[in-house]
Parts: structure tokens; C-alpha cells; sequence
């Protein structure tokens, strides 16, 4: 049987929605308030979910202790309370957008797991404002 285990998590981080080469202006056209230079803060909440194959011994897809683990080194101590534009290097030369931070997490999260799992991660920006990236590629 397949099925799918979930895991919710939260963060705290402050970012710029910006591109270096435009102007101010142009940026704030684009990206409104969030292109603000003295940044702003979001309350991320986070929900990573595992789909694969009961394991016929243990009856789980996956130990849920083994995720949060995962989840708090990768994410949460990587992410909480931190500018993402000036203190994840991830975000060097990406902007951190609600979509590239959801694939920077399955990017995170995805070498950490057995092969054969899948993974879905849901990232809500606001409680409104949500994406959701489980590695499909264009």
C-alpha cells in the first residue's frame, strides 16, 4: 500500500524580494512592498509530506521522529530567525521567493530520505498565501 506521512513545521525569516541588476523602481513595480531595502518577516508554516510503501516490519513509510529530526537540522535551525537574502547561502543568487524557497527545502530534504519515498513540500507564506513543490521538472 502507498501512503502518505506528514510532518508540519514553522519558521520564522525576513527576506527582500528583489533582482540586483534592476533599479528600485523597477523592482518595486514587480515585487511591491516586498521589495522594501530594510526587508520584511513572514511566519512560514510548513508541511513535508512522504508518500512510499509501508514498511511490512515497522508499519511505517517512514520513522516520524526521523523526519523531524530532518526537518529541524535542515530547515528550521538553517532558516529560523534569519535574513535568508544575507544569512542562507542558498539564497545567494536566488531570490527568495515563497516557490524557491519550497524547492530550496525539497532540495534540502529529498538527499536525506531513502530513494524510493517521494516528497511534497507545502510552504505557507501567509495563511492565504501557499506553494507547493514535489520535484517535477519542466
Amino acid at each position: 500500500m502507498i501512503v502518505t506521512v506528514s510532518r508540519k513545521a514553522h519558521f520564522n525569516a525576513a527576506h527582500r524580494l528583489f533582482r540586483k541588476e534592476w533599479s528600485d523602481a523597477h523592482n518595486e513595480t514587480v515585487f511591491g512592498k516586498c521589495s522594501n531595502p530594510n526587508y520584511h518577516g513572514h511566519n512560514y508554516d510548513l508541511t513535508v509530506s512522504v508518500t512510499g510503501e509501508i514498511d511490512q516490519e515497522t508499519g511505517f513509510v517512514m520513522d516520524l521522529k526521523v523526519l523531524k529530526d530532518i526537518i529541524k537540522t535542515e530547515i528550521e535551525d538553517a532558516f529560523d530567525h534569519k535574513n535568508l537574502n544575507l544569512e542562507v547561502a542558498e539564497f545567494k543568487d536566488i531570490n527568495p521567493t515563497a516557490e524557491n524557497i519550497a524547492v530550496v527545502i525539497y532540495n534540502k530534504i529529498k538527499p536525506k530520505l531513502k530513494p524510493a519515498l517521494d516528497l511534497e513540500i507545502t510552504l505557507y507564506e501567509t495563511p492565504r498565501n501557499f506553494v507547493t513543490y514535489s520535484g517535477l521538472q519542466s
